[in-house]
């Protein structure tokens, strides 16, 4: 076995697969054309984010075996033709969710008590304190879609704010635990006071939230997005916030990340200019210790596959 390694990774996962007599080529700053000239030779691969594991680039690879993402899911890879080829997949979910829930909670607080914007008051010498009052997560509904690692890690991390989380997930039934109610799509539309998003980014999720999806919620919402950027259609978010039906909404995800391409969005303009909206750099899941712990899991995941 020869594992041909693309990403940047935490040395964690280069010692355990030293220790445990895997053979590896780690080549954090090679391109993809590199890449694709040297993957003929390898029967595993490593990547986190670096360029799309497409059908062409599958091909180039008759040997490869398993592709092991050191991250959460897998929308940069073709999961399908993958399949098709036998390829196992291997995914660190685990490694990032704690960081996530702690980064989506964070952006909830700020949003409910305008924290971002009464700090550029102060700087700029206003002292308004009626304009932000803010509101309280005590007592109120906390609605997520999707029940998995990052799902899970969200509910136990909100458990100590004296809210109710209830929990949809299209894949998954009688899933309540201590931490979150399994409910049913209607009653999240129903119920919800704020709503985070934790699913993959796939065919069936691309633009889920759109009008039609936004318009069934009964209630004002605060709405969060830190799952994948594709899942959300922007302007159908500040359509409903202009309607008063969204109260603030938190971004660490957008269809369309970087720049120059982020700032060529015909929504981009509208969006940055809106108090009650924060943004983040796509960083919820990329922390210090979650740097350690996706090449800890990935390891723990690979080596556990190739001795199986």
């Amino acid at each position: 076995m020869n594992i041909l390694i693309v990403d940047d990774v935490h040395e964690v996962l280069l010692e355990r697969f030293q220790k445990t007599g895997i053979t590896f080529d780690y080549r954090p700053t090679i391109t993809r054309q590199e890449a694709e000239e040297l993957i003929p030779q390898y029967a595993g691969l490593v990547i986190r984010s670096k360029f799309q594991v497409d059908q062409a680039f599958i091909d180039l690879a008759p040997k490869l075996q398993f592709i092991g993402r050191a991250g959460a899911g897998m929308d940069n890879i073709d999961d399908i033709y993958a399949a098709q080829r036998n390829i196992t997949l291997i995914s660190a979910n685990e490694g990032n969710r704690d960081a996530v829930g702690e980064h989506m909670i964070g952006m909830l607080l700020s949003l409910m008590n305008n924290l971002n914007r009464s700090d550029r008051q102060v700087r700029n010498g206003k002292w308004l304190r009626e304009e932000n009052r803010g509101y309280e997560l005590k007592g109120r509904t906390v609605a997520l879609i999707g029940y998995g690692n990052n799902g899970q890690a969200m509910a136990k991390k909100l458990s100590g704010f004296e809210v109710r989380v209830i929990a949809y997930d299209k894949y998954k039934t009688g899933f309540s635990d201590a931490y979150a109610t399994d409910v049913s799509m209607e009653e999240v539309v129903r119920q919800a006071d704020i709503v985070s998003f934790h699913i993959p980014l796939t065919r069936e999720t691309k633009g889920l939230v759109d009008d039609e999806y936004l318009f069934h919620f009964r209630k004002p919402i605060f709405f969060l997005m830190g799952a994948r950027g594709g899942i959300a259609h922007i302007p159908s978010v500040l359509k409903y916030m202009d309607q008063g039906k969204i109260l603030g909404a938190a971004f660490d995800v957008l269809p369309v990340e970087k720049f120059p391409a982020l700032a060529e969005q015909d929504w981009y303009e509208n969006l940055i200019a809106r108090e009650n909206v924060i943004l983040s750099p796509h960083v919820a899941g990329w922390t210090f210790a979650s740097y350690y712990k996706l090449s800890d899991v990935l390891a723990t995941k690979i080596i556990a596959h190739l001795k199986g």
